[in-house]
Protein backbone atom coordinates (compact mmCIF):
# COMPACT_ATOMS: atom_id res chain seq x y z
CA UNK A 1 0.00 0.00 0.00
CA UNK A 2 1.13 3.23 -0.95
CA UNK A 3 1.84 5.75 2.11
CA UNK A 4 1.28 9.44 1.93
CA UNK A 5 2.62 11.86 4.19
CA UNK A 6 1.24 15.47 4.65
CA UNK A 7 3.73 17.51 7.04
CA UNK A 8 3.83 21.41 7.44
CA UNK A 9 6.49 22.03 5.60
CA UNK A 10 9.30 20.22 3.39
CA UNK A 11 12.56 20.94 3.95
CA UNK A 12 13.83 19.26 -0.04
CA UNK A 13 17.46 20.06 0.49
CA UNK A 14 16.76 19.71 -3.84
CA UNK A 15 19.10 21.57 -5.90
CA UNK A 16 16.92 24.27 -5.98
CA UNK A 17 16.79 24.23 -2.03
CA UNK A 18 13.24 24.34 -2.03
CA UNK A 19 11.02 24.60 1.06
CA UNK A 20 7.42 23.11 0.01
CA UNK A 21 3.81 23.67 1.74
CA UNK A 22 0.85 22.64 1.51
CA UNK A 23 2.67 19.53 -0.35
CA UNK A 24 2.77 15.48 0.48
CA UNK A 25 5.04 13.00 -0.23
CA UNK A 26 4.12 9.75 -1.72
CA UNK A 27 5.88 6.58 -0.63
CA UNK A 28 5.73 3.21 -2.64
CA UNK A 29 7.36 0.70 -1.58
CA UNK A 30 10.78 1.89 -0.64
CA UNK A 31 11.23 5.03 -3.18
CA UNK A 32 9.62 8.31 -2.99
CA UNK A 33 7.28 8.12 -6.15
CA UNK A 34 5.50 11.80 -6.24
CA UNK A 35 5.96 15.34 -4.24
CA UNK A 36 2.69 17.28 -4.93
CA UNK A 37 0.24 19.99 -3.57
CA UNK A 38 -2.10 18.27 -1.14
CA UNK A 39 -6.09 17.92 -1.90
CA UNK A 40 -8.48 15.49 -0.06
CA UNK A 41 -8.88 13.89 -3.47
CA UNK A 42 -5.47 12.50 -4.11
CA UNK A 43 -5.82 10.27 -1.35
CA UNK A 44 -5.01 7.01 -1.77
CA UNK A 45 -3.28 4.66 0.26
CA UNK A 46 -2.11 4.81 3.72
CA UNK A 47 -2.51 8.76 5.18
CA UNK A 48 -0.24 10.53 7.83
CA UNK A 49 -1.27 13.60 8.35
CA UNK A 50 1.05 16.00 10.19
CA UNK A 51 0.66 19.65 9.77
CA UNK A 52 2.77 20.50 12.53
CA UNK A 53 5.24 18.71 11.79
CA UNK A 54 8.74 19.90 9.46
CA UNK A 55 9.61 16.83 6.87
CA UNK A 56 13.61 16.62 6.50
CA UNK A 57 15.84 13.98 4.65
CA UNK A 58 17.67 11.47 7.58
CA UNK A 59 20.92 12.69 8.73
CA UNK A 60 24.04 10.97 7.09
CA UNK A 61 26.67 10.33 9.98
CA UNK A 62 30.49 9.41 8.52
CA UNK A 63 32.09 8.49 11.15
CA UNK A 64 30.75 6.32 14.30
CA UNK A 65 32.36 3.67 16.15
CA UNK A 66 29.09 1.86 17.15
CA UNK A 67 31.16 -0.83 19.55
CA UNK A 68 32.36 2.40 21.92
CA UNK A 69 28.75 2.81 22.62
CA UNK A 70 28.65 0.67 25.76
CA UNK A 71 31.46 2.68 27.34
CA UNK A 72 30.19 6.18 27.82
CA UNK A 73 31.82 8.19 30.20
CA UNK A 74 34.31 5.41 30.89
CA UNK A 75 37.17 7.56 29.01
CA UNK A 76 36.95 11.06 29.99
CA UNK A 77 39.19 13.89 29.88
CA UNK A 78 42.25 12.70 28.52
CA UNK A 79 43.89 13.51 24.80
CA UNK A 80 43.91 11.01 22.25
CA UNK A 81 46.83 8.39 22.77
CA UNK A 82 46.47 8.24 26.58
CA UNK A 83 42.57 8.22 25.58
CA UNK A 84 43.29 4.75 23.63
CA UNK A 85 45.69 3.54 25.75
CA UNK A 86 44.61 3.40 28.69
CA UNK A 87 40.88 3.36 28.34
CA UNK A 88 39.26 2.66 24.80
CA UNK A 89 41.42 -0.09 23.79
CA UNK A 90 41.29 -2.08 27.18
CA UNK A 91 37.76 -1.93 26.64
CA UNK A 92 37.45 -2.68 23.26
CA UNK A 93 39.66 -5.44 23.93
CA UNK A 94 37.09 -6.65 26.25
CA UNK A 95 34.31 -7.52 24.01
CA UNK A 96 32.50 -10.58 23.82
CA UNK A 97 29.43 -11.04 20.96
CA UNK A 98 26.98 -10.08 24.15
CA UNK A 99 28.62 -6.63 24.89
CA UNK A 100 29.21 -6.28 21.14
CA UNK A 101 25.96 -6.83 20.07
CA UNK A 102 24.52 -4.18 22.87
CA UNK A 103 26.92 -2.11 21.97
CA UNK A 104 25.83 -1.57 18.51
CA UNK A 105 21.96 -1.87 19.63
CA UNK A 106 22.33 1.34 21.83
CA UNK A 107 24.25 3.15 18.97
CA UNK A 108 22.19 2.46 16.20
CA UNK A 109 19.05 3.01 18.70
CA UNK A 110 20.43 6.71 19.49
CA UNK A 111 21.09 7.45 15.65
CA UNK A 112 17.39 6.86 15.07
CA UNK A 113 16.09 9.03 17.56
CA UNK A 114 18.22 11.44 16.39
CA UNK A 115 16.95 11.34 12.91
CA UNK A 116 20.13 9.86 11.74
CA UNK A 117 19.25 7.04 8.80
CA UNK A 118 23.11 6.50 7.66
CA UNK A 119 26.09 5.64 9.06
CA UNK A 120 29.77 4.84 8.13
CA UNK A 121 30.66 2.67 11.39
CA UNK A 122 34.41 1.90 11.78
CA UNK A 123 33.61 -1.37 13.39
CA UNK A 124 35.69 -3.70 16.23
CA UNK A 125 38.63 -5.89 16.11
CA UNK A 126 36.54 -9.13 16.63
CA UNK A 127 33.14 -10.41 16.03
CA UNK A 128 32.65 -8.13 13.92
CA UNK A 129 29.91 -10.20 12.11
CA UNK A 130 27.47 -9.00 15.07
CA UNK A 131 27.70 -5.57 14.13
CA UNK A 132 26.46 -6.71 10.23
CA UNK A 133 23.84 -8.53 12.24
CA UNK A 134 22.63 -5.82 13.99
CA UNK A 135 22.49 -3.18 11.12
CA UNK A 136 20.95 -5.62 8.99
CA UNK A 137 18.22 -6.87 11.23
CA UNK A 138 17.78 -3.07 12.80
CA UNK A 139 17.03 -1.17 9.31
CA UNK A 140 19.38 1.03 9.34
CA UNK A 141 21.40 1.93 6.04
CA UNK A 142 24.96 2.03 5.65
CA UNK A 143 29.06 1.58 5.54
CA UNK A 144 30.50 -0.53 8.04
CA UNK A 145 33.71 -3.02 8.47
CA UNK A 146 35.90 -4.91 10.47
CA UNK A 147 38.28 -2.64 11.99
CA UNK A 148 41.87 -3.50 11.31
CA UNK A 149 45.29 -3.08 13.22
CA UNK A 150 48.01 -5.22 13.27
CA UNK A 151 50.45 -3.13 15.29
CA UNK A 152 49.96 -2.16 18.22
CA UNK A 153 52.40 -0.26 20.52
CA UNK A 154 49.73 1.20 22.72
CA UNK A 155 47.93 -2.05 23.80
CA UNK A 156 50.01 -4.85 22.09
CA UNK A 157 47.15 -7.36 22.98
CA UNK A 158 44.66 -5.84 20.55
CA UNK A 159 46.01 -6.55 17.41
CA UNK A 160 45.57 -9.63 15.04
CA UNK A 161 49.03 -11.24 12.48
CA UNK A 162 48.46 -8.84 8.62
CA UNK A 163 47.46 -12.24 7.10
CA UNK A 164 44.60 -12.61 9.68
CA UNK A 165 43.03 -8.89 9.28
CA UNK A 166 43.15 -9.54 5.26
CA UNK A 167 41.96 -12.72 5.39
CA UNK A 168 38.89 -12.17 7.98
CA UNK A 169 37.89 -8.62 5.87
CA UNK A 170 37.71 -10.14 2.23
CA UNK A 171 35.50 -12.87 4.33
CA UNK A 172 33.38 -10.30 5.76
CA UNK A 173 33.48 -7.69 2.59
CA UNK A 174 32.21 -11.42 0.77
CA UNK A 175 29.18 -12.27 2.70
CA UNK A 176 28.03 -8.60 3.33
CA UNK A 177 28.78 -6.34 1.12
CA UNK A 178 26.01 -5.15 -0.88
CA UNK A 179 23.41 -7.09 1.28
CA UNK A 180 20.11 -6.17 2.14
CA UNK A 181 19.23 -5.00 -1.06
CA UNK A 182 22.06 -2.63 -1.05
CA UNK A 183 20.74 -0.89 2.17
CA UNK A 184 24.30 -2.45 4.01
CA UNK A 185 27.55 -2.17 2.77
CA UNK A 186 31.18 -2.79 3.24
CA UNK A 187 33.44 -0.04 4.68
CA UNK A 188 37.12 -1.59 4.97
CA UNK A 189 38.53 0.33 8.15
CA UNK A 190 42.00 0.01 8.77
CA UNK A 191 42.37 2.26 12.06
CA UNK A 192 45.10 4.46 11.88
CA UNK A 193 48.07 4.64 10.48
CA UNK A 194 50.09 4.12 14.07
CA UNK A 195 48.02 0.54 14.27
CA UNK A 196 48.29 -0.56 10.63
CA UNK A 197 51.42 -1.46 8.26
CA UNK A 198 51.85 -0.29 5.21
CA UNK A 199 51.40 -3.52 3.93
CA UNK A 200 48.11 -3.56 5.62
CA UNK A 201 46.96 -0.33 4.13
CA UNK A 202 48.48 -1.55 0.37
CA UNK A 203 46.73 -4.93 0.36
CA UNK A 204 43.32 -3.24 1.88
CA UNK A 205 42.94 -0.98 -0.67
CA UNK A 206 44.19 -3.12 -3.87
CA UNK A 207 41.11 -5.68 -1.95
CA UNK A 208 38.81 -3.07 -2.91
CA UNK A 209 39.18 -3.59 -6.55
CA UNK A 210 37.18 -7.08 -5.88
CA UNK A 211 33.97 -5.19 -4.12
CA UNK A 212 32.96 -2.24 -6.39
CA UNK A 213 31.03 0.31 -4.35
CA UNK A 214 33.14 -0.11 -0.73
CA UNK A 215 35.01 2.72 0.97
CA UNK A 216 38.38 2.93 2.28
CA UNK A 217 37.21 4.40 5.87
CA UNK A 218 40.22 5.54 8.81
CA UNK A 219 41.46 7.87 11.20
CA UNK A 220 43.86 10.38 10.22
CA UNK A 221 45.35 14.02 11.46
CA UNK A 222 43.87 14.02 14.49
CA UNK A 223 46.61 14.67 17.25
CA UNK A 224 49.89 16.33 17.32
CA UNK A 225 51.24 14.25 19.01
CA UNK A 226 50.00 11.46 16.45
CA UNK A 227 51.15 13.16 13.63
CA UNK A 228 54.40 13.32 15.15
CA UNK A 229 54.93 9.52 15.41
CA UNK A 230 53.79 9.10 11.81
CA UNK A 231 56.98 11.59 11.08
CA UNK A 232 58.95 9.23 12.83
CA UNK A 233 57.83 6.44 10.90
CA UNK A 234 57.54 7.42 7.93
CA UNK A 235 59.12 10.52 7.42
CA UNK A 236 55.90 11.99 6.05
CA UNK A 237 53.05 13.67 7.01
CA UNK A 238 50.25 11.85 7.68
CA UNK A 239 47.53 12.39 3.86
CA UNK A 240 51.43 12.95 2.22
CA UNK A 241 51.78 9.62 3.60
CA UNK A 242 48.34 7.64 2.58
CA UNK A 243 49.15 9.26 -0.94
CA UNK A 244 52.12 8.03 -1.26
CA UNK A 245 50.69 4.32 -0.91
CA UNK A 246 47.82 4.98 -3.08
CA UNK A 247 44.93 5.06 -0.32
CA UNK A 248 43.62 8.51 -1.89
CA UNK A 249 40.43 8.70 -3.75
CA UNK A 250 37.04 9.52 -4.39
CA UNK A 251 36.14 6.52 -2.07
CA UNK A 252 38.21 7.66 0.91
CA UNK A 253 36.63 9.13 4.01
CA UNK A 254 38.94 10.16 6.14
CA UNK A 255 37.89 11.01 10.07
CA UNK A 256 39.14 14.14 11.78
CA UNK A 257 42.10 16.19 9.60
CA UNK A 258 42.54 18.46 11.89
CA UNK A 259 46.36 19.08 11.37
CA UNK A 260 46.90 19.33 7.95
CA UNK A 261 49.25 21.63 6.09
CA UNK A 262 48.74 23.48 2.29
CA UNK A 263 50.04 20.25 0.87
CA UNK A 264 48.06 18.11 2.31
CA UNK A 265 44.85 19.95 1.70
CA UNK A 266 45.79 20.19 -1.95
CA UNK A 267 46.24 16.42 -2.31
CA UNK A 268 42.73 15.97 -0.28
CA UNK A 269 41.46 18.30 -3.04
CA UNK A 270 43.28 16.98 -6.47
CA UNK A 271 42.60 13.22 -5.28
CA UNK A 272 38.80 14.22 -4.28
CA UNK A 273 39.43 12.56 -0.59
CA UNK A 274 36.17 12.55 1.50
CA UNK A 275 36.43 14.68 5.43
CA UNK A 276 34.33 13.50 8.43
CA UNK A 277 34.16 16.48 10.48
CA UNK A 278 33.74 15.88 13.90
CA UNK A 279 33.59 18.22 16.00
CA UNK A 280 32.58 17.15 19.58
CA UNK A 281 35.29 14.63 20.00
CA UNK A 282 38.03 16.98 18.71
CA UNK A 283 37.19 19.56 21.15
CA UNK A 284 36.60 16.63 24.23
CA UNK A 285 39.96 14.69 23.51
CA UNK A 286 41.99 18.80 23.02
CA UNK A 287 42.82 17.38 19.76
CA UNK A 288 41.85 20.97 18.09
CA UNK A 289 39.46 22.75 15.57
CA UNK A 290 39.79 21.39 12.10
CA UNK A 291 40.08 24.17 9.59
CA UNK A 292 36.43 22.97 7.70
CA UNK A 293 36.23 26.85 6.29
CA UNK A 294 39.39 26.65 4.69
CA UNK A 295 38.46 23.05 3.11
CA UNK A 296 35.29 23.76 1.89
CA UNK A 297 36.40 26.88 0.34
CA UNK A 298 38.92 25.43 -1.65
CA UNK A 299 36.99 22.37 -2.64
CA UNK A 300 37.78 19.51 -0.70
CA UNK A 301 34.61 17.88 0.29
CA UNK A 302 33.46 17.61 3.95
CA UNK A 303 30.11 15.69 5.87
CA UNK A 304 29.78 15.34 9.34
CA UNK A 305 30.12 12.29 12.06
CA UNK A 306 29.59 12.26 15.68
CA UNK A 307 32.56 9.60 16.51
CA UNK A 308 32.12 7.63 19.45
CA UNK A 309 30.23 7.89 22.81
CA UNK A 310 33.29 8.33 25.17
CA UNK A 311 34.55 11.05 23.16
CA UNK A 312 31.33 13.10 22.73
CA UNK A 313 28.92 11.51 24.85
CA UNK A 314 26.41 11.28 22.52
CA UNK A 315 25.48 10.44 18.99
CA UNK A 316 23.33 13.30 17.85
CA UNK A 317 23.74 15.20 14.60
CA UNK A 318 21.90 18.03 16.12
CA UNK A 319 25.09 18.43 18.46
CA UNK A 320 27.41 18.41 15.88
CA UNK A 321 25.49 20.36 13.30
CA UNK A 322 25.84 23.21 16.10
CA UNK A 323 29.26 23.18 17.24
CA UNK A 324 30.47 22.49 13.11
CA UNK A 325 29.05 26.36 13.07
CA UNK A 326 29.89 27.69 16.24
CA UNK A 327 33.91 27.12 16.54
CA UNK A 328 34.80 28.49 13.31
CA UNK A 329 32.91 31.40 13.83
CA UNK A 330 35.43 33.69 16.64
CA UNK A 331 38.29 32.29 14.02
CA UNK A 332 36.98 32.90 10.55
CA UNK A 333 33.92 35.54 11.16
CA UNK A 334 30.33 35.39 12.35
CA UNK A 335 29.34 34.74 8.50
CA UNK A 336 31.16 31.44 7.81
CA UNK A 337 29.28 27.54 8.66
CA UNK A 338 25.75 29.85 7.83
CA UNK A 339 22.91 27.17 9.15
CA UNK A 340 21.95 26.06 5.65
CA UNK A 341 25.71 25.08 4.61
CA UNK A 342 25.93 22.85 7.75
CA UNK A 343 21.84 21.16 7.54
CA UNK A 344 23.71 20.35 4.14
CA UNK A 345 27.14 18.57 5.51
CA UNK A 346 24.72 16.69 7.50
CA UNK A 347 22.62 15.02 5.03
CA UNK A 348 23.68 15.56 1.36
CA UNK A 349 27.28 16.22 1.24
CA UNK A 350 26.91 13.10 3.70
CA UNK A 351 25.08 11.38 0.80
CA UNK A 352 28.19 12.23 -1.39
CA UNK A 353 30.83 11.13 0.72
CA UNK A 354 28.87 7.53 0.56
CA UNK A 355 28.00 7.88 -3.54
CA UNK A 356 24.65 7.55 -2.31
CA UNK A 357 24.02 11.20 -3.12
CA UNK A 358 21.63 10.11 -6.54
CA UNK A 359 19.84 7.75 -3.53
CA UNK A 360 19.34 9.67 -0.40
CA UNK A 361 20.35 13.12 1.31
CA UNK A 362 16.95 15.01 -0.27
CA UNK A 363 13.83 14.76 -0.54
CA UNK A 364 12.64 14.29 -4.42
CA UNK A 365 11.26 12.03 -6.63
CA UNK A 366 13.25 8.49 -7.06
CA UNK A 367 15.21 8.48 -4.35
CA UNK A 368 14.90 6.39 -1.11
CA UNK A 369 12.53 7.47 1.29
CA UNK A 370 14.90 8.34 4.47
CA UNK A 371 12.68 10.67 5.84
CA UNK A 372 12.52 12.24 9.47
CA UNK A 373 10.13 14.49 10.78
CA UNK A 374 10.20 17.13 13.28
CA UNK A 375 8.35 18.82 16.16
CA UNK A 376 9.15 22.56 15.49
CA UNK A 377 6.51 24.13 17.46
CA UNK A 378 8.25 24.47 20.86
CA UNK A 379 8.67 27.83 22.73
CA UNK A 380 12.23 26.91 22.92
CA UNK A 381 13.05 27.35 19.35
CA UNK A 382 12.34 30.40 16.75
CA UNK A 383 8.68 31.39 17.06
CA UNK A 384 9.07 33.26 13.47
CA UNK A 385 7.86 29.85 11.07
CA UNK A 386 9.12 31.23 7.63
CA UNK A 387 11.64 29.50 5.42
CA UNK A 388 14.84 31.60 6.32
CA UNK A 389 14.16 30.20 10.12
CA UNK A 390 14.04 26.77 9.77
CA UNK A 391 17.15 25.77 9.33
CA UNK A 392 18.35 28.24 12.10
CA UNK A 393 15.70 26.13 14.33
CA UNK A 394 17.28 22.94 13.31
CA UNK A 395 21.19 23.95 13.29
CA UNK A 396 21.67 26.67 16.23
CA UNK A 397 18.45 25.73 18.32
CA UNK A 398 17.30 22.03 18.13
CA UNK A 399 18.21 18.82 19.86
CA UNK A 400 17.45 15.27 19.42
CA UNK A 401 13.59 15.72 21.38
CA UNK A 402 12.19 17.80 18.35
CA UNK A 403 12.65 14.15 16.47
CA UNK A 404 8.94 12.89 15.93
CA UNK A 405 9.13 10.49 13.13
CA UNK A 406 11.63 8.65 11.32
CA UNK A 407 11.64 6.22 7.76
CA UNK A 408 14.66 4.05 6.22
CA UNK A 409 14.13 2.63 3.02
CA UNK A 410 10.13 3.34 3.15
CA UNK A 411 9.56 1.56 6.67
CA UNK A 412 9.21 3.51 10.13
CA UNK A 413 11.76 2.69 12.15
CA UNK A 414 10.42 5.68 14.97
CA UNK A 415 7.03 6.90 15.46
CA UNK A 416 5.57 9.60 17.84
CA UNK A 417 9.57 9.95 19.33
CA UNK A 418 9.50 6.08 20.35
CA UNK A 419 11.41 3.23 18.91
CA UNK A 420 9.78 0.17 17.06
CA UNK A 421 12.85 -1.37 16.49
CA UNK A 422 14.37 -1.35 20.28
CA UNK A 423 12.21 -1.61 23.70
CA UNK A 424 14.92 1.44 26.09
CA UNK A 425 14.53 -0.72 29.42
CA UNK A 426 15.36 -3.48 27.53
CA UNK A 427 18.13 -1.97 26.29
CA UNK A 428 19.14 -0.03 29.16
CA UNK A 429 18.80 -3.32 31.78
CA UNK A 430 21.00 -5.72 29.03
CA UNK A 431 23.41 -3.06 28.43
CA UNK A 432 24.18 -2.24 32.31
CA UNK A 433 25.01 -6.30 32.72
CA UNK A 434 26.80 -6.50 29.86
CA UNK A 435 29.22 -3.51 30.62
CA UNK A 436 29.56 -5.21 34.19
CA UNK A 437 30.67 -8.88 32.85
CA UNK A 438 33.15 -6.83 30.38
CA UNK A 439 34.72 -4.78 33.11
CA UNK A 440 35.33 -7.93 34.81
CA UNK A 441 36.81 -9.57 32.17
CA UNK A 442 39.38 -6.55 31.81
CA UNK A 443 40.34 -5.86 35.69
Amino acid sequence: MKKIIVPGKIVSNNPEGDILTNHYVEIEGNKITAIKPYSKEIVDGEVFFAPNLTMIPGFVQTHIHLCQTLFRGLADDLQLLDWLQLKIFPLENGHDKNSLRVSAQLGINELFLGGTTTLLDMGTLRYQEVIFEELISSGIRGYAGKCMIDENDLFPDLKNSTSDELQYTYELAKQFHNSTGGRVNYGFAPRFVLSCSEKLLRETKEMMKDFPGTIFHTHSSENKSEIEEVRKRHNKENIIYFNSINCLDDHAVLAHCIHVNEDEIGLLKKTKTRVAHCPSSNLKLASGIARIPELLKKGVHVSIGADGAPCNNNLSAFVEMRLAALIQKPIYGASVMDAKTVFRLATIEGAKALHLEEKIGSIEVGKLADIVLLDLNNPLLPLNDNDDSIYSSIVYAADANVVSDVMVDGKWVVRNKSSLIYENESLLSNGKAELQKLLKRIN
